[in-house]
């Protein structure tokens, strides 16, 4: 998966996981809390790997442009 698209997902998870923790308080429901919570939480990770991704691309890009 190319840096984009884990940054794209990441991005879908971790606001899907706002709503459900943002549905979870309005209800009272706990465990929908926790869950919203753990999304964004996954989502967070898929933006960090894209961005990881991205760096060592970059740092490559760079290398090649110096030889």
């Amino acid at each position: 998966m190319s840096s984009t698209a884990d940054k794209v997902k990441g991005l879908a998870n971790e606001a899907a996981g706002n709503v459900k923790q943002g549905l979870g308080k309005a209800t009272g429901n706990e465990k929908l809390q926790a869950e919203g919570k753990a999304q964004e939480v996954k989502g967070e990770g898929q933006q960090l790997k894209g961005d990881a991704k991205q760096a060592v691309n970059d740092t490559a890009d760079a290398i090649k442009g110096k030889h």
